[in-house]
């Protein structure tokens, strides 16, 4: 009787999507001349307008990453903003959203997630009601463009970059912190965020699900820190909160590209790390 090759453990590959891999007009820092610009794919579509994109030698290698991977769409996104975007390969079968406050499995909130989130936060941070009334007394008019609140889990303010203070993000960053919350600056965003909440530990859970032995990550935001921290091999772009602080750690490699190049080499790192799997 003849038995079957053992099917190897699956790679997973958490990976951060706005300003890592998907990028807007704004955030593709295309620095060559017009003639030599990458062809672009658009990704997303929001209220009739191109939003995000990636180039077309992106789309061939996430294409493959998808192919030879367990690839997992990690954001801090909300799941309707998650699901505007149409990556350029089939459905992953995990996806997760609002920084971890949402895994999606086969597009859908486990509710058994839900419920562990839930608790955590109940636990061991101020409540979002807290936080929020704290953001909107303490904003200025002058800078604060919109305030909204993300699946019930989060808020973050809409600012105009240019006259937002660093003496007040710095502020707030201190408030925060003693509630059990953290801030991030990201482009014009401004997050703040639950500790508890956070992108590692549903990709744990994911590893746990897949039985995954090697886990790749790349983000370029504070809120992306702990993901890149947790997985066995991580990559950061040349550009974002993570360059502008120096952040690095040990198991992270620093690319020197940034904009949209940048995702392609974060997507050609990933590949090379996942290399041939043993039968």
């Amino acid at each position: 009787m003849t038995t079957s090759a053992p099917v190897p453990a699956p790679v997973l590959v958490a990976s951060d999507l706005d300003r890592t891999l998907i990028y807007s007009t704004a955030a593709l820092g295309l620095r060559m001349p017009d003639a030599q610009a990458p062809r672009l794919l658009c990704v997303e579509v929001y209220e009739s307008k191109p939003l995000s994109y990636v180039t077309e030698t992106a789309a061939g290698l996430m294409g493959q990453l998808a192919a030879e991977t367990c690839f997992v769409p990690t954001t801090t996104r909300t799941r309707e903003q998650y699901h505007r975007i149409r990556l350029p390969i089939p459905t992953p079968r995990y996806a997760i959203c609002a920084n971890g406050g949402h895994l999606l499995v086969d597009g859908v909130s486990d509710p058994d997630w839900q419920a562990r989130v839930a608790d955590r936060l109940a636990d061991e941070c101020a409540t979002l009601a807290e936080v929020r009334a704290h953001l909107v007394a303490a904003a200025d008019p002058a800078w604060l463009l919109k305030e909204r609140v993300a699946e019930d889990l989060f808020a973050y303010l809409v600012v105009e970059r240019a006259l937002l203070p660093d003496e007040w993000v710095k502020e707030l960053a201190e408030w925060a912190q003693e509630r059990g919350w953290t801030v991030s600056l990201q482009g014009r965003k401004l997050y703040a965020v639950p500790k508890p909440l956070t992108k590692s530990a549903a990709v744990r859970e994911v590893a746990r699900r897949t039985g995954a032995e090697l886990t790749l990550a790349a983000g370029d935001s504070l809120l992306d820190a702990d993901l890149l921290l947790a997985a066995d091999q991580g990559w950061r772009p040349g550009h974002g909160e993570l360059a502008d602080t120096g952040w690095t750690a040990p198991t992270v490699t620093v690319l020197p590209e940034a904009g949209v190049a940048a995702g392609e080499e974060i997507l050609r790192s990933f590949l090379r790390a996942a290399g041939p799997r043993p039968a």
